[in-house]
């Protein structure tokens, strides 16, 4: 059986270092490939105030947070959660360094630990080299239904990165065989014009010249031409 959690975190700066905390996590399970309804999702307090430009991309704002749990009631929930799975994660950089500070802070493991990290954006930029590979723009070009993503939310966003992950991969499966597929026609279609010249080449041509009189007429149809 093959376990996959695509997992997503919402939070209030960029800089853990600076006192940034996560505000959100958002996870879902998927297996064989297959999304479940066992999904995680917590909303905590961070016990600080909440930027403008943070609440701006999530709509979480410090009041609504003050009566959620800390990170402290729910790490390890977390990573009963998660144990064992392989996490997919856009812009893994970003959030497994947070979740890692959060955990350290109760003396817990690193996610690392216990999973394997897929990053979906340095996936994306593999296939989609110089192109966007935001998570919208992603949704875009896969045919992923975002139009409910107003504003960032872990659980939502998760949601969208499994049908993108999903598309991503089995797209290029489809085209990779599509591929060989093709390749092989090709060869076979080489082999078969080779085989045909080859067959050609054997041919003996009879040749045909024209007779005395056959040349008269035609030169007497060139005349008609010199007036």
């Amino acid at each position: 059986m093959s376990r996959q959690i695509v997992l997503d975190t919402e939070t209030t700066g960029f800089d853990y270092d600076k006192g940034d905390r996560i505000v959100e996590i958002g996870c879902i399970e998927m297996i064989n490939r297959e999304i479940t309804d066992n999904h995680f999702h917590v909303y905590i307090n961070p016990e600080r105030s909440m930027p403008i430009e943070a609440f701006n991309v999530h709509g979480l704002s410090e009041e609504f947070l003050s009566d959620k749990p800390l990170f402290a009631e729910v790490g390890q929930k977390f990573l009963d959660y998660i144990d064992g799975a392989d996490l997919i994660i856009h812009n893994a950089g970003f959030d497994v360094p947070f979740l890692n500070y959060e955990l350290a802070q109760m003396g817990l493991p690193p996610v690392t630990d216990r999973s394997e990290v897929i990053d979906t954006l340095k996936m994306a930029r593999e296939i989609y080299p110089g192109q966007r590979n935001t998570l919208d723009a992603l949704c875009r070009r896969l045919g992923v239904d975002n139009s409910r993503r107003e504003l960032h939310g872990a659980l939502l966003d998760s949601e969208l990165l499994a049908q993108v992950y999903l598309n991503m991969t089995g797209g290029q499966e489809s085209f990779f065989d599509a591929f060989e597929t093709a390749t092989h026609n090709q060869e076979t279609q080489s082999a078969k014009n080779a085989a045909l010249l080859a067959s050609n080449s054997q041919i003996k041509r009879r040749v045909c010249y024209a007779n005395e009189e056959e040349l008269t007429i035609h030169q007497a149809f060139l005349e008609k031409f010199k007036n």
